[in-house]
């Protein structure tokens, strides 16, 4: 029988394992979609992306469709985590919400110094603020039990303040012109789903239908569509109370996040990278990684995460504001620190929203994003294969 005042267990820490097999996905993806577009198929795939399935290009059905499906698990995990996880007391968030600050604030600082003579570029500031969380954990999945447990948790609970931080940025810098009419159509939805919350109904059934209603007015107001997701997941239902006799399942939060991890790790995320890694290598040279742009992003993820998220963890620590997570060294501290670099799919999406209108300027980001996560995952793992084993590392 289980435990009556066992609560349930938070979904991202019950999947990792899944989270991880999600990143591997995404690298392959992510590899496929370069080969494909450096080959005798690359016309065929940049056609199909352009292509209109209605009204919508297929390019715009997943940056805007089936990425809102992306941030609703995101909102999720944001509402589980602060409700009733990792980050539901002030004392667990203290980390890993300062080191996701300083992870966010001096990678934004990198680009920008490195871009201050060029204006153009001035709006992809936000590009290197983002950590991949499934691209990070699937690289700390390939270490195995050297990790200690407490670290994948600080991750975690990391990218998810993290995560929450750039949907802030999409919402304030990336929005244009707003359509007052749709927008307050859009309220008046939410005010409808925040309705049925109060009401304490617990079918699925008319939240998503909203949801999808939602989604259409987000899209026409200005407001970037995917942050609809963000708005149904606040809504959801979480019972953090449920009967010894009723499992997981019975929260409705619960039911969807289970649902959505079995399709987006697998299924939306990798779709993703495919549709947005490719990018033409075809007359790229070495001094193309050193174009402003491009080294702006790198070296925001590489440098910028590094300097942010250890540097901030490290004064928080040393002024008794948090404590090392369990069984971790400073090596740790700094591995992990070079993981959060692999900024891979908001990264992406960012990039998309920053020079929406600018192929050339895309891709460019591109590279940079691709070089400095890939850098970064090197440094990262070499640096923690170094560090001591879990059983072994001291505070």
């Amino acid at each position: 029988m289980r435990d009556l005042k066992q609560r349930p267990v938070s979904v991202l820490r019950e999947f990792l394992d899944s989270e991880a097999a999600g990143g591997i996905m995404l690298m392959i993806a992510a590899a496929l979609a370069l080969i494909v577009a450096n080959s005798p198929l690359s016309g065929t795939y940049f056609a199909v992306l352009h292509a209109y399935l209605g009204p919508l290009s297929v390019s715009h059905w997943v940056n805007d469709g089936l990425m809102a499906v992306f941030f609703l698990l995101v909102g999720l995990e944001i509402k589980r985590e602060m409700l009733d996880g990792q980050l539901s007391t002030w004392p667990r968030r203290v980390l890993p919400g300062i080191a996701a600050a300083g992870g966010m604030v001096v990678p934004a600082l990198a680009y920008v110094a490195i871009n201050r003579d060029n204006a153009g570029a001035l709006s992809g500031w936000a590009i290197p603020t983002a950590t991949d969380i499934a691209f990070a954990l699937g690289v700390l999945s390939l270490l195995g039990s050297r990790v200690p447990a407490s670290l994948k948790i600080f991750l975690t609970a990391l990218a998810i303040i993290d995560d929450l931080g750039a949907v802030v940025i999409i919402a304030i810098f990336y929005t244009g012109g707003l359509s007052l009419a749709y927008l307050g159509a859009a309220f008046a939805v939410i005010a409808a789903l925040v309705a049925l919350n109060r009401m304490r109904v617990m079918s699925l059934v008319p939240y998503l239908v909203l949801g999808a209603i939602l989604w259409v007015l987000v899209l026409k107001s200005g407001v970037h569509a995917t942050l609809a997701g963000v708005a149904l997941a606040l809504t959801i239902p979480l019972e953090r109370t449920a009967a010894i006799e009723h499992d997981l399942d019975h929260s409705p939060l619960h039911r969807l996040e289970h649902g959505l991890h079995a399709i987006v790790p697998f299924v939306v995320i990798p779709i993703f990278g495919f549709a947005n890694a490719g990018v033409s290598l075809a007359g790229l040279s070495l001094g193309a990684l050193f174009e402003p742009l491009t080294l702006g992003v790198a070296a925001g993820l590489v440098v910028g995460k590094l300097v942010g998220v250890f540097g901030s963890s490290a004064l928080a620590i040393r002024f008794g504001l948090a404590d090392l997570p369990a069984n971790a060294g400073w090596l740790h501290m700094i591995g992990i620190s070079l993981l959060c670099g692999i900024g891979f799919t908001m990264s992406l999406f960012i990039g998309l929203l920053a020079f929406a209108s600018d192929v050339a300027l895309q891709d460019a980001v591109k590279v940079g994003i691709l070089a400095g996560s890939l850098v970064a995952a090197l440094l990262g793992a070499a640096v923690l294969l170094l560090a001591p084993a879990a059983g072994e590392a001291g505070e």
